[in-house]
């Protein structure tokens, strides 16, 4: 009965929350009102459909929209795939393959030149250094949490290294901007004040959380089983991670690294805020460089919409995209062998 009486006040908090955008001005009693009044809807036609309308129709319903859904992620990857293979694919009908590796890139020449090799290089410089710092950092984070750490320690650190993942790109590309750009170039000298090991050390905190993370579920995949039997033979806590744990747990931790290392190759605005954008090719890490992605982000919005120089940067595109479909794909086909391996 009570619940009953009190179940008016789920309908009565969404037209208090419509009544008071009257009283507040702006995009806030903007939102108040229409958020109100569409929760509003929602929850009377939620109620008259639960009365009104059979469970199997309902079910029916429910179990046609979480299909489409999952199909429709399908065909809008579809599309990508063939909005971005369109525009990028004229740049190889109309440009010689030999023009893409050379190692100048100066679009605006005449004629312009397209050569990718320094942008290729600086992507794999950026993100050669971010995984050297991340994976250690992160997997070593990942033992500690799942293995040594208590449970208040735990309580503690967990979240402090998940919300490290809800600070935006571009806040930790301003930090490496103004903070690494002043320290990296007094410790080592370099004339270049953004570099690509300032862009390497932003992306490495970025991957930390993610890789802590994946690799903590994949230890804690490994049966429990594995650490008694080690144990029972006189193994210490130490001996156990090192020799039984981390390598029954592998599969899952390169997996980890893997969709570590897509995520680096897809990062555009910490990258383009802190290695300088420099068309340099060379493997100093203390240089400045430019990435892929940064010069797709720098030159799109300069570029004449079906020119060559337009259709070349989707051409960046593809390349792009290859090699992250590539990389998930591989994460994905090593994480199904990790769940199989311990399912049986």
């Amino acid at each position: 009965m009570r619940t009953r009486s009190r179940s008016w006040v789920k309908y009565a908090l969404p037209l208090a929350a419509a009544a008071l955008s009257f009283a507040v001005p702006g995009v806030i009693g903007w939102l108040l009102l229409w958020g109100g009044l569409a929760a509003f809807a929602a929850l009377v036609s939620g109620a008259a459909a639960a009365r009104f309308i059979p469970r199997r129709v309902r079910e029916g319903v429910v179990n046609a929209a979480v299909t489409a859904a999952g199909y429709a992620a399908v065909v809008f990857i579809a599309l990508i795939f063939i909005f971005i293979f369109k525009e990028g694919g004229a740049a190889f009908v109309h440009i010689p393959p030999r023009e893409f590796l050379r190692t100048l890139w100066q679009p605006a020449l005449e004629p312009p030149r397209y050569g990718v090799l320094p942008l290729v290089t600086g992507s794999v410089l950026v993100t050669v250094l971010s995984l050297l710092v991340a994976v250690p950092v992160g997997v070593g984070t990942s033992v500690y949490l799942a293995e040594i750490a208590g449970a208040r320690e735990r309580e503690v650190i967990k979240p402090v290294v998940e919300l490290l993942a809800a600070v935006p790109s571009v806040v930790y590309g301003l930090l490496g901007m103004v903070i690494l750009g002043d320290v990296i170039p007094r410790l080592t000298g370099t004339p270049f004040r953004l570099n690509a090991l300032n862009g390497g050390l932003v992306l490495a905190v970025m991957l930390t959380p993610m890789l802590a993370s994946l690799a903590e579920d994949a230890l804690f995949s490994v049966p429990h089983a594995y650490r008694t039997a080690s144990y029972a033979l006189g193994a210490t806590k130490g001996e156990t991670i090192r020799r039984v744990l981390l390598p029954a747990a592998s599969s899952g931790v390169a997996a980890a690294v893997l969709l570590a290392l897509a995520r680096t190759v897809g990062e555009t605005m910490a990258v383009l805020l802190a290695t300088g954008n420099a068309t340099i090719l060379t493997l100093n890490p203390l240089s400045s460089v430019r990435t892929l992605t940064a010069t797709i982000a720098i030159e799109m919005g300069e570029t004449a919409f079906g020119s060559e120089h337009y259709h070349v940067l989707f051409a960046l595109g593809i390349m792009l995209f290859a090699v992250t479909f590539a990389v998930n794909l591989a994460a994905e086909v090593i994480m199904g062998r990790f769940a199989r391996r311990y399912r049986r």
